[in-house]
């Protein structure tokens, strides 16, 4: 009996995949992920398949005058899977910016340029000039994985979030017939807890930092938000930072090892603009201990809540940034304009697998670091200053 649409319509998947047939070669195969044509011939003695297309983007009409076309090039001699150089429309770079296009009318600027940004950098150049039914499982774990290697645990989700819309994209518009992407739940690193929101995207670090320099609360808790992307230590590093550890003229901070997560001790080199934050809060609190002292007493460092509520009176939520967010945050970014990850890791002060050589950490690499600290800080103040110009 041959299929109708009102049929093809009424089935459902079962446990395992199943065929229903339409005569004259042509079948539906019906599985979990969808319902797809087929036509199953010989050729040269070997039997092989043609997949026609996935219904319904191939109607049930399209799907049999193409088995007939296929017919007419057996008759001819001529094997049916042997194709053509595939038209760009089947591509997957060509896929994606239909897709993007289409979904940034929706988007807010700044996401559609981050959306943009990880097309560009991590998936178009490897994958863009393939056809998309060829792409497979395999080879999406490859490109995330190079991304896992980086560092940047949370964008190689992001990517892979950006690629599984691409491939549905694909497929509802008839050019692909799976997503590859799907069968990699777990296979990547677990991203970072919600508490450690970070701000990543570029455009909106810069409208974090001109609300950090229009912050109209405690002239204390201005400067830590101030000095706080710029050193990118932990928030109770930060909390607890004494003027004793700060060493103005050769522009490092040395954190004793009782204060570390590590119990190691930390340099942090200084760039300018940070140089210029302590100078400027070193009239108001150089005579006591603390850098930034309580509000209520100078005997204690300010209260951990102190600067994750200055974010919220910004207007910045909780899953959106947090204190810990601008370790995130320069990881992030230093990662993705090619910074050593060694370095980095160093100067997020990470811990070291190797602990005779952890020992000495403190203090490797450091002119390389000071290097890295001055043009993450003026890398900042650009993002600042350029971005505001457009406002």
């Amino acid at each position: 009996m041959s299929l109708t649409d009102t049929a093809i319509k009424a089935l459902k998947p079962k446990d395992k995949p199943y065929k229903i047939y339409d005569g004259n070669g042509l079948y539906l195969l019906v599985n979990q992920t969808g319902k797809y044509f087929r036509y199953d011939y010989k050729f040269e003695g070997k039997r092989k398949t043609l997949a026609i297309g996935v219904y319904p983007a191939i109607s049930l009409k399209d799907a049999r005058v193409k088995c007939f076309e296929a017919k007419m090039k057996l008759n001819e001699s001529v094997d049916p899977l042997l194709k053509e150089k595939p038209p760009e429309t089947n591509y997957f770079k060509t896929i994606a910016m239909e897709w993007f296009d289409k979904q940034k009318a929706i988007w807010k600027k700044s996401h559609a340029e981050t959306v943009q940004q990880r097309l560009d950098n991590h998936i178009l150049p490897l994958i863009g000039h393939l056809e998309i039914s060829t792409i497979t499982t395999p080879m999406v774990l490859n490109l995330l994985k190079q991304i896992e290697n980086k560092g940047i645990i949370e964008t190689a989700h992001r990517v892979k979030q950006i690629m599984g819309q691409v491939f549905r994209y694909g497929i509802i518009t008839g050019r692909a017939e799976r997503d590859p992407s799907a069968d990699l739940k777990g296979a990547l690193t677990p991203c970072r807890p919600k508490n450690m929101s970070a701000i990543t995207n570029p455009k909106e670090v810069g409208e974090l930092l001109r609300a950090i320099d229009a912050y109209q609360g405690g002239y204390i808790t201005k400067c830590a938000l101030q000095l706080a992307p710029l050193v990118f230590v932990r928030p109770i590093e930060l909390r607890h930072a004494e003027w004793s550890e700060i060493y103005l003229d050769n522009a490092l901070w040395k954190i004793p090892s009782d204060k570390m997560k590590m119990k190691r001790i930390h340099i942090v080199p200084l760039a300018k603009q940070a140089i210029d934050i302590l100078n400027n809060i070193k009239t108001l609190t150089g005579n006591g201990r603390y850098v930034f002292p309580s509000v209520r007493t100078t005997v204690r460092p300010m209260s951990e809540n102190t600067v994750l509520a200055a974010l919220r009176r910004m207007g910045f939520e909780k899953d959106e940034m947090t204190g810990h967010g601008f370790r995130a945050m320069a990881s992030t970014l230093l990662h993705e304009n090619n910074f050593s990850s060694h370095l980095i890791e160093m100067q997020l002060a990470h811990s070291e697998t190797n602990s005779v050589r952890a020992a000495y950490n403190h203090a490797q690499y450091l002119k390389e670091r000071a290097s890295m600290m001055q043009w993450w800080a003026d890398y900042l103040e650009s993002l600042k200053a350029t971005l505001s110009d457009s406002h």
